[in-house]
């Protein structure tokens, strides 16, 4: 019996953990007055929002303007006239 409330306790501890947030990189990435919104929160106030919100809207910010990554380099025809 002792065991059973032991174990029910830990259960009910361990779920009263951080919920993961609702905010990923690709719907941020997706949403750009969404993004915009959070950069100027986390260059406000970062400690409120928390590291790891704030990274996921860095690398967001990243994607949307490096794009996928899956375009090719295309060199101009001509070479520059310097």
């Amino acid at each position: 019996m002792n065991k059973i409330m032991l174990l029910m306790f830990t259960v009910g501890l361990a779920s009263c953990g951080k919920s993961a947030p609702t905010e990923t990189v690709e719907s941020l990435a997706a949403n750009p007055e969404r993004l915009k919104e959070l950069r100027q929160q986390c260059k406000t106030d970062r400690v409120k929002l928390g590291d790891e919100l704030c990274n996921r809207v860095a690398e967001a910010t990243n994607r949307r303007f490096f794009g996928d990554g899956k375009t090719p380099y295309t060199p101009p025809k001509d070479q520059p006239k310097f």
